[in-house]
């Protein structure tokens, strides 16, 4: 049976280099891993006054799906050498309200993709610091920086490097193994 992987997108861009490639990932997963992307890009900011009686349905839905995960992908962009605010958003979401976070140990890997020549870097290592602190076990390796990523796509979004398959595709099978471990 496949692991059930949440997959959160750092961007709402039309035309998103974040989203090709999370698309990209689930048609690489092996019959170990089943990606569903959750969508982010409608959650209110999080306002704790708003989790007092009834919170708004959109957070539910998003901490359900959440829940209702194996594992967590998170395939973001970098901006200003940190994690774009709707990822940080969802985050907060779903880690509240207090004691009951729906990410509280559950398997997660990071790809992280720039047109740039860092791959977002900065993002990748700034997204595990809140991780670490939710209790998310996060794969070390192999890491995945996609950086020129407009090069690696065609104009329909797929990927056009048998490279890029092949490592994005290994680092998918080194996730199952991880989410193993750590399930």
């Amino acid at each position: 049976m496949a692991y059930d992987v949440a997959v959160l997108v750092g961007s709402l861009r039309k035309g998103s280099f974040s989203r090709a490639v999370a698309d990209n990932l689930a048609t690489l997963a092996t019959d170990k891993l089943k990606l569903r992307i959750v969508e982010i890009g409608e959650l209110p900011l999080y306002n704790p006054d708003l989790d007092e009686g009834s919170p708004p349905a959109t957070w539910a839905k998003f901490r359900s799906e959440v829940v209702s995960a194996d594992a967590v992908l998170f395939v973001t962009p970098e901006y200003n050498r940190s994690i774009p605010g709707l990822l940080k958003n969802a985050i907060d979401i779903g880690s509240r309200p207090y004691g009951k976070s729906a990410w509280k140990g559950k398997p997660t890997a990071i790809v992280s993709v720039s047109p740039g020549n860092l791959g977002a870097f900065g993002a990748n290592h700034h997204l595990r610091q809140p991780l670490v602190f939710l209790d998310m076990p996060v794969m070390q390796q192999p890491e995945a920086y996609i950086s020129k990523v407009g090069d690696l796509l065609d104009k329909d979004g797929k990927f056009v490097s048998e490279d890029t398959k092949s490592f994005l595709g290994g680092f998918l099978t080194a996730f199952a193994t991880w989410i193993g471990r750590n399930k």
